[in-house]
């Protein structure tokens, strides 16, 4: 195995010797631990580049290879509904800890902050909040995690929900970041025909998510995150970074749900800009197992105003799936608009 760096620092060695005999031993698949390294080359550079120190950061490596050897000899296996785990050990700290060094928090902010009280003084009262949101990296919710923090909002933040894809329960290389957040998993349009012998299989497990959802919803006090796009936002023809376009079903089948609830359920959009902390490969991947490298990066957060999805003036739209495509239109291009904002 290459080595990627050239640090005589003795924890770095320490890493270093850890990879090694998880090679020899054969504890990580060899795809597996060149992702480790390739993205430990990029994680140092960052650090060097912001006067950082990687001996400071080294204990969260090291638990990176025994919670990865964990995942690969025995997979969590992920609940319609996953809540974070903090026991025996902290994956939401850790989750945290492994974004925090990355962040320019000079260049970092969010908008909306006022917004951003309504929505918690909703959630504090028993209401629910649902965010519609693009998306960017793996690791939005960790980033959203650190910046709610830092605004002194840690409380609503660990009560968020997450909806998660295929991706980031079932890549090994992803889970431990996953463990420490809640989500509700399911399978996105994009990946649920993959293999096909598997739709039947994803599309009842997406139903079992759903009822949970409403479950949850009729309890109130959630603040639910999702990105109607399905994925991550990637580069236009003119390598400009976009949101991504967002699913006419999956905005009609939250508010859905969210009409059938006993608690009153509101609707806000999140604009968020992340991009440059983990970008994600240009092209889709149906397979699992891409490769990360880290450039840093600030985040950027706009939580907008509350959109009222029963008030839409859309009644002249007779057809019922052109009115859906209509309302995915509307809030999309709220996204858009305050995502300039922040770019």
């Amino acid at each position: 195995m290459e080595k990627l760096l050239k640090s005589e620092s003795a924890k770095v060695q320490m890493f270093y010797e850890k990879v090694k005999l998880f090679e020899k031993e054969a504890y990580l698949p060899k795809k597996v631990l060149d992702t480790i390294l390739v993205f430990f080359h990029s994680y140092e550079e960052v650090l060097h580049e912001t006067h950082q120190n990687i001996d400071d950061y080294i204990w969260i490596f090291l638990d990176y290879l025994d919670l990865l050897k964990k995942q690969i000899d025995s997979p969590y296996d992920f609940e319609p509904y996953h809540q974070m785990v903090k026991e025996p050990y902290d994956y939401h700290h850790f989750g945290k800890s492994f974004l925090e060094p990355l962040v320019h928090f000079e260049n970092s902010d969010i908008i909306g902050v006022e917004n951003l009280k309504k929505i918690n003084k909703m959630v504090a009262n028993g209401e629910n909040v649902v965010l519609f949101a693009n998306h960017q990296i793996e690791a939005d919710p960790q980033a959203i995690y650190v910046m709610l923090a830092k605004q002194g909002f840690t409380e609503l933040s660990e009560k968020m929900i997450f909806v998660a894809g295929e991706r980031v329960i079932k890549d090994p290389i992803s889970v431990p970041f996953s463990l420490g957040c809640n989500l509700l998993c399911i399978y996105s349009k994009r990946y649920i025909d993959n293999p096909p012998e598997n739709k039947n299989e994803k599309q009842l497990h997406n139903n079992r998510t759903m009822k949970r959802m409403g479950k949850l919803l009729g309890e109130g006090g959630h603040c639910i995150y999702v990105a109607p796009s399905g994925g991550r936002d990637r580069p236009d023809e003119k390598g400009n970074i976009i949101p991504a376009e967002f699913d006419a079903q999956s905005i009609e089948m939250f508010y859905l749900i969210s009409r059938h609830s006993k608690k009153k359920t509101h609707f806000f959009p999140l604009a968020l800009s992340t991009y440059t902390i983990l970008p994600p490969p240009e092209t889709v991947q149906t397979e699992l197992g891409e490769h990360r490298v880290t450039k840093g990066g600030s985040i950027r957060l706009n939580f907008g105003d509350e959109v009222d999805l029963s008030s839409l003036s859309l009644e002249k739209i007779k057809d019922k799936h052109l009115r859906r495509k209509a309302k995915a239109e509307y809030i999309y291009n709220l996204i858009c608009e305050d995502y300039s904002k922040i770019v």
